[in-house]
């Protein structure tokens, strides 16, 4: 790879580390098209994402929920790899990457080429029956959401994170499909907010955490927990943590490099032709 860098020290990073775990954030999706949840302090743009509790319990956050979505969801199954994907994919391919863990849920990376992937938040290409937990499409439900829906798809709404649409209304009469094999809820295959990450992943985590000799933060705040919990393991266990982050992380005071730079220019020098 090149030896020179537009972010000072971050060739030298990933040039003395060769089983890097990458955990990355929504910062890598916003040149995508899919905007982030937060500002550059941490703190929510927007209202936060719906509640797992509240989705399970309540209809009327089903349908508020399903509504925007089917407004939403064509703007990520629409969307596009940017450079930052392809910067990771051409460093897993140079045999550089222990495990790419993301904590977004478009997909993007391994639409990259990106193969040692763990989405630590699930994938919003796939919906899973709460009941019987048969899976299916998110492209299928499109579909049945469509049917019974006519003229909701035309609706002018704004473009939210994960496939969420900002549009407020009156929701009561969308008509949200259940499941087809028995009837149960659907929901994306994705952790709510309020929701634990499966136990079997987070394990899986750390398995290629003891494996890896240091940590690169791509794109994220690290503000939730689920993804934060894994640098701290890595501090505790001695290992290097760097950032690439435009505004403070979670993790400033764990960090032996912090990088203040859009991740496409921080990553340019992975790609073939960067400098």
């Amino acid at each position: 790879m090149p030896a020179t860098s537009p972010a000072p020290g971050l060739a030298a990073f990933i040039a003395r580390h060769r089983r890097l775990l990458v955990l990355t954030g929504a910062g890598c999706s916003t040149d995508s098209g899919i905007p982030d949840y937060r500002d550059a302090d941490g703190q929510w743009k927007r209202t936060p994402p719906v509640d797992y509790r509240a989705f399970m319990a309540e209809p009327a956050t089903r349908q508020r929920y399903w509504a925007r979505s089917l407004l939403g969801w064509p703007r990520i199954g629409l969307a596009r790899p940017n450079a930052t994907h392809h910067a990771l994919a051409a460093l897993e391919a140079e045999g550089r990457v222990e495990l790419l863990l993301t904590q977004n849920v478009d997909g993007l990376h391994q639409r990259a080429g990106s193969r040692t992937v763990i989405d630590l938040h699930g994938r919003l290409d796939a919906v899973c029956c709460m009941g019987c937990q048969a899976r299916s499409t998110r492209e299928h439900l499109q579909q049945r959401l469509r049917q019974a829906n006519p003229g909701w798809e035309v609706r002018q709404a704004g473009t939210a994170p994960d496939g969420d649409a900002d549009l407020d209304t009156d929701f009561s009469g969308f008509q949200v499909p259940a499941c087809e094999r028995c009837g149960g809820i659907l929901k994306p295959d994705v952790v709510f907010f309020g929701e634990n990450v499966p136990r079997a992943r987070v394990e899986a985590v750390h398995a290629h955490l003891r494996q890896a000799d240091a940590v690169l933060v791509v794109g994220s705040s690290l503000m939730v927990y689920s993804g934060f919990r894994f640098v701290q393991a890595a501090a505790r266990a001695g290992l290097p943590v760097a950032a690439i982050n435009l505004g403070r992380t979670r993790a400033d005071d764990l960090l032996e490099l912090k990088i203040h730079a859009p991740c496409a220019q921080a990553l340019a020098f992975l790609l073939p032709g960067g400098h």
